[in-house]
């Protein structure tokens, strides 16, 4: 069983079995309170048997983004599990396809998935249909795009522009069983931050006064 959680949007835990079968699944769309609600939401969903922890890799903002990548690693070092890596836009298109299947309707392709970095700037992924093993077909890495610039890059790209307001931790740990049964590493092991955080160590050291 796949434990996927991820904090590149709200805060989204979920435990789901290798054929996608969803065991558990808790969330907030607070976008600013990760460090309050991750173990709560952890303590929802945790139960025996979990395998793999699957962490959402982003692309995210840097505060918001570690809260989650260090509670997977956490997990998982405290039960010996090994962490799979995972960007975050790829549970996004993954549940854009599977809905698309279900609803017997023709998938899009391509298509751009698209979430709010704030500071009035996108972050967007390029993708076109699954492959062989299930996995959304990557087209471009995540890029960063200012907002007036949006549309006009996403059609320069040929691609259908698809927004989310959240991250789903069940296609999260889906997409990361499925890499798992194919043997292949989907994301970094570093997080895909969308810009460097705001505060950072001074190159010039202060002079302390008694």
């Amino acid at each position: 069983m796949f434990l996927g959680i991820d904090t590149s949007l709200g805060t989204a835990v979920a435990v789901v079995e290798a054929d996608g079968y969803v065991v558990a699944e808790a969330g907030s769309a607070d976008p600013l309170a990760h460090a309050e609600v991750i173990g709560d939401l952890l303590r929802q969903v945790d139960g025996a048997g979990i395998t793999h922890v699957v962490a959402g890799m982003g692309p995210g903002p840097f505060t918001g983004l570690r809260v989650g990548i260090a509670a997977a690693r956490a997990f998982a070092r405290g039960r010996d599990l090994p962490v799979v890596p995972v960007p975050s836009h790829d549970a996004v298109a993954l549940d854009v396809l599977l809905s698309a299947a279900l609803a017997g309707a023709d998938a899009p392709a391509p298509f751009a998935v698209v979430t709010d970095a704030r500071r009035r700037e996108f972050a967007y992924t390029v993708y076109d249909g699954l492959d062989d093993d299930g996995l959304p077909v990557r087209r471009t890495e995540p890029a960063l795009v200012p907002r007036a610039d949006l549309d006009a890059r996403v059609a320069e790209l040929g691609a259908e522009r698809r927004d989310a307001a959240s991250v789903s931790a069940a296609m999260l740990a889906l997409v990361g069983a499925r890499a798992v049964a194919a043997g292949r590493i989907l994301g970094p092991n570093e997080p895909l931050y969308l810009r460097s955080p705001d505060v950072t160590v001074g190159h010039v050291a202060k002079k302390v006064r008694a």
